[in-house]
């Protein structure tokens, strides 16, 4: 593990060795240790807006999911299964923290954290799932539907790039691509070089392995960690990540929490979202 801390902003970035890989990370503020798991496409600098209105109150990691930005796979074209994806959140809190975690993962994110519940007991205090992209979470026959819109995607992205895809990806998950409901005077991330290469990893790799997750749902009740299931006010209510969340809450035995804006609500409101995400965790630490 390697890190360079710049002390004027209690920011400090470092490296950690793990198997097939090496992770980029960030860590900044102080308090409980809060990490956040990305979704999709997002990197470590992803949800800067929010991670500024936190770090008064809790130490926040985050970091580029391997194959993405500044995390490099020994294999490249390989990919990584969810529970890679976990065991990776598992070396980082050894690493980096002290005693049971808080987490806030989104979307896949999400999925990687309740890999890491079932997967690592003690290791996350509180899980605040933002609508899991899980199909297992699923009856069967809705299951292997949306199992195969995902796999329609990667064709469709296959054929027409990334522009053919992205609001057929906005479709799915009923993201409101226009930005009118926003927080105002947010900056809105470039589509740079970096940010595209993501986009390919995410759809090429991390679609397949959710359309091939072997998630334990029947373990996720037992896992000792505090689930709680999340979904955006705004998103609607018959896509496939919101039911995810609701079959979830009936699995923990939870009720929904509802977080302001939708899918990427903690990126389009990063004010209200980060009050909402310190009243759910007050509830647990």
């Amino acid at each position: 593990m390697t890190t360079t801390t710049a002390a004027t902003t209690a920011v400090t970035v470092g490296t950690l060795d793990v198997p097939g890989a090496v992770l980029h990370y960030r860590v900044e503020g102080a308090g409980p240790t809060l990490l956040i798991s990305q979704s999709g496409e997002g990197d470590a600098d992803r949800t800067t807006d929010l991670v500024a209105r936190l770090t008064d109150s809790y130490r926040v990691i985050t970091y580029d999911r391997r194959g993405l930005s500044r995390s490099r796979l020994d294999d490249p074209e390989r990919g990584a299964t969810l529970v890679e994806h976990a065991d990776d959140v598992q070396r980082l809190l050894a690493a980096l923290a002290d005693g049971p975690a808080l987490m806030l993962g989104c979307s896949l994110g999400a999925v990687i954290g309740l890999h890491a519940a079932v997967r690592h007991p003690g290791l996350l205090h509180t899980l605040v799932a933002h609508e899991p992209v899980a199909p297992r979470l699923l009856p069967d026959e809705e299951r292997a539907h949306h199992e195969g819109e995902l796999a329609a995607l990667q064709d469709l992205y296959g054929q027409g790039g990334l522009g053919a895809v992205l609001p057929e990806i906005a479709r799915t998950l009923g993201i409101d691509t226009t930005g009118t409901d926003a927080e105002p005077g947010l900056t809105p991330q470039p589509m740079n070089a970096q940010r595209i290469a993501n986009f390919d990893h995410f759809i090429r790799r991390d679609f397949s392995a959710i359309v091939h997750d072997t998630l334990d749902t029947t373990a996720l009740a037992s896992t000792g960690t505090r689930i709680v299931p999340a979904v955006g006010r705004t998103t609607p209510h018959t896509v496939f990540d919101r039911l995810c969340a609701a079959s979830l809450a009936e699995l923990v035995g939870g009720e929904l929490v509802e977080f302001p804006g939708g899918h990427n609500g903690n990126t389009s409101h990063p004010e209200a979202y980060a009050a909402r995400l310190r009243q759910v965790l007050a509830e647990t630490c």
